[in-house]
């Protein structure tokens, strides 16, 4: 469901002010199969309400906003175990501004809901805006119901890639409110997680509680009452793989993490990821109480770059057998494997396995491609 001119909704207006309305937005849920049944209630709350909106919105919003349609869609799903969301596109200047990909995500979530989908386990939000997170929570989402909660319970799966928003001292943290919620949610039955922030570096999603913007009481960007009360922890009773990409965040939160998920936790990468206090030997050091030793240590992998091997060109076997000979035994010498093994094979040797660069121009020439 990607963001464009189409998608955006400019705000409703009264036809005899010219002032603008407020709408309260409450989901539609009531399936009815007679024309007369439905048309007896009114889909937007009041009969003056829907009179505007259908007047001033585009058919797409009211297909958006169409919940039956898309409960009794997922109603033939029975089979469902993955479900990919994606909402990518959305301008920086409409952050604050719902749109119909929203009213979509809210049909979605509440089809979900109301169906009996067992066989769903696995859910990928990949490419969508802050906002959507609000609209996709089942305890705090437009429309949700005590038992809401009960189907999001069945994931084990979650990968999420969200847009990320610059910190800054005017900058509402309102979305890393909502994704802490959100991700509470699944803490009891989550196994694996994935979460990717697109764009700019974001925070340590498991960790928000401790950030310092979420700390810092902001009465202008909040209710002045709740504000200052700080988020509680994130304890995934289930979790074995956790994985975050593009993040910032301290070697204490590393840490935490690390020791409060000790008993179940067996796999964990932070890829792309910078430390901002500490070190990555102070943020792994659980390990070393957990373990009671070091010896995780000596088991990191090794990584190396491989040079591309093209065919040699003007050479005959024996030459081939002399450079792979010279090769062999210039790796046989050396005391272990090492990125500087490359550099201990003569220049010659490379220049005539891996080639010059007068080797690369004739292979480009003779290939079946048009190079210059």
């Amino acid at each position: 469901m990607p963001h464009g001119p189409e998608t955006f909704l400019p705000p409703l207006l009264d036809s005899t002010t010219g002032e603008e309305v407020t709408f309260v937005y409450e989901p539609y849920t009531q399936i009815t199969r007679s024309s007369a049944s439905r048309l007896s209630n009114p889909t937007y709350g009041s009969w003056e309400m829907t009179d505007l909106l259908v007047k001033q919105y585009p058919p797409l919003f009211h297909s958006a906003a169409n919940v039956p349609s898309f409960i009794r869609a997922f109603s033939s799903l029975h089979n469902l175990k993955h479900l990919k969301v994606s909402c990518p596109g959305q301008d920086s200047g409409h952050r604050y501004r719902r749109n119909i990909v929203d009213y979509a995500l809210i049909s979605l979530r509440v089809a979900i809901e109301r169906n009996r989908l067992l066989a769903l386990d696995t859910l990928s939000l990949l490419e969508i805006h802050p906002g959507a997170i609000h609209y996709l929570n089942p305890v705090m989402g437009i429309g949700a119901l005590p038992n809401s909660l009960k189907r999001w319970a069945q994931i084990r799966n979650l990968a999420i890639h969200m847009d990320s928003i610059p910190s800054g001292p005017h900058i509402s943290t309102d979305h890393l409110k909502h994704l802490h919620s959100y991700l509470h949610a699944f803490s009891p039955s989550l196994r694996r997680l994935i979460f990717r922030w697109n764009g700019r570096r974001g925070p340590f999603p498991l960790s928000l509680g401790t950030e310092s913007p979420l700390l810092e009481s902001s009465p202008a960007l909040a209710c002045p009452r709740r504000c200052h009360i700080a988020l509680q922890p994130l304890r995934f009773q289930k979790l074995r793989h956790m994985e975050v990409e593009n993040t910032v965040l301290d070697a204490s939160q590393v840490s935490s993490f690390i020791t409060s998920h000790r008993r179940t936790i067996r796999e964990f990468n932070f890829e792309d990821s910078d430390l901002r206090t500490g070190t990555w030997e102070e943020a792994l050091s659980p390990l070393t109480r957990i373990s009671g030793s070091e010896l995780w240590k000596d088991k990191t992998e090794e990584v190396m770059d491989v040079p591309l091997l093209f065919s040699p060109v003007g050479l005959d076997k024996g030459q081939m057998e002399k450079v792979m000979r010279d090769n062999c035994r210039s790796r046989n010498n050396s005391p272990r494997p090492s990125h500087g093994g490359w550099q201990k094979a003569s220049a010659k040797g490379r220049e005539l396995f891996w080639g010059t660069p007068e080797h690369m121009k004739r292979f480009l020439r003779s290939s079946v491609f048009s190079w210059r």
